[in-house]
């Protein structure tokens, strides 16, 4: 049988499974789809703490939960960053990505109705949980790229030296 590790998040507790990534290191797989009531208090307590924005970016796929509900509950919307460009998205603005909890790198894609949403905008990166920090760096350059300022990213978890980072 998997360990388990004990997670203590916005007052709530957790038992997530562990999982090899390589040789040296594991993750405790964080997994907020089917977690409504962790998605709420996690959304709650990252609104305490964000400074003023006037749109969300997250990217494809775990992070979407959490940023749809920090959207609805600050009242602003949110847009998600692709790892395909899909037929309806005209003139894509795309960067590179390499996450830890994927072999290959990645791409992450914003049509040009979504680049407009941010162009113009004050954006808050939202994503489930930072670990080397090169998701969020990508979802800056998409930012960036599509005319948006970063004003903050944050994310229900930070693990490895994420977590001695502010």
């Amino acid at each position: 049988m998997a360990e388990k590790y004990t997670l203590n998040v916005a007052g709530l507790t957790r038992e997530l499974t562990r999982y090899p990534v390589n040789d040296k290191l594991e993750i405790a797989a964080f997994i907020m789809f089917s977690d409504v009531e962790l998605t709420v208090r996690c959304a709650e307590e990252l609104l305490k703490k964000v400074t003023d924005f006037d749109i969300i970016l997250t990217s494809e796929a775990k992070g979407i939960p959490l940023a749809y509900e920090m959207a609805r509950q600050s009242g602003k919307n949110y847009v998600v960053a692709r790892k395909s460009v899909k037929v309806y998205m005209t003139n894509p603005v795309s960067v590179n990505v390499k996450s830890i909890t994927t072999k290959d790198e990645q791409m992450l894609h914003l049509g040009d109705e979504k680049a407009a949403l941010i162009k113009g905008k004050k954006v808050l990166i939202v994503d489930d949980v930072i670990s080397t920090g090169e998701s969020l760096t990508a979802m800056e350059k998409l930012i960036e790229k599509a005319g948006g300022t970063v004003v903050q990213s944050c994310a229900a978890l930070a693990e490895g030296d994420a977590a001695e980072r502010s």
